[in-house]
């Protein structure tokens, strides 16, 4: 694949650094040519002095052979500009930016294009090293949005269809972890004794979905 990067700061030289050696060929843009000493003398790629939303910088860079674009620079406007032009005007297929602002990340989300609110992702995962209460969390998606946790089952659930506990908890169940081993669950999946299962929930339901499993069912012992 040919990825062209716009910013090269910490967050673009090294996602430069990560798809080059996976073999990838990588164009990187910033308007700031010193912003290139990140990259160091061993990237291969290619960089491009200008403005990330320039139609013309853009083509230096091989926009219109790209696969994909990145938007990673310090400004949300740049970011989202760079990352619609690639999209809507080159016809670049996997585009994402990065967007400081989470307000404005709703937004741009809703236009389509998916983005990583750096600031909401990265202050919730150190908030949740810092005080680990609550529901053991196992991901969370980078829009602080959507997350995977381990739930407790109790007894009353096992032997029954998970497809029931799915539904009493308004939740739709990640993976289970069956004797040591991930297993996506089938339609006709049955809880068994020592599974240990991992639903996927928003806050606002989290501790509502981690109740009713752990909960006796309704006519259960």
């Amino acid at each position: 694949m040919h990825i062209v990067i716009m910013g090269c700061g910490r967050v673009g030289s090294t996602l430069a650094h990560n798809l080059e050696s996976r073999g990838h060929s990588v164009a990187v843009v910033d308007q700031d040519a010193d912003a290139f000493r990140r990259l160091g003398p061993d990237f291969g790629g290619i960089t491009v002095t200008g403005a990330g939303f320039d139609g013309d910088v853009l083509r230096q860079a091989g926009i219109e052979r790209a696969d994909a674009f990145a938007a990673v620079s310090s400004g949300d406007n740049s970011n989202i500009i760079s990352a619609r032009l690639a999209r809507e005007t080159f016809g670049v297929s996997r585009v994402a930016a990065c967007i400081y602002d989470p307000r404005r990340a709703q937004v741009y989300e809703r236009l389509g294009i998916p983005t990583v609110a750096t600031v909401r992702w990265t202050a919730d995962r150190i908030v949740r090293h810092l005080v680990p209460e609550g529901n053991l969390e196992i991901f969370r998606d980078p829009t602080s949005t959507v997350s995977i946790i381990e739930v407790p089952v109790h007894d009353g659930w096992i032997g029954r269809p998970l497809r029931a506990l799915e539904d009493a908890a308004g939740a739709r169940a990640a993976y289970l972890t069956r004797f040591g081993i991930g297993t996506l669950p089938t339609a006709g999946a049955v809880l068994q004794e020592g599974d240990q299962l991992f639903m996927l929930v928003t806050d606002d339901i989290a501790d509502a979905v981690t109740r009713v499993a752990g909960t006796s069912p309704e006519g259960g012992e």
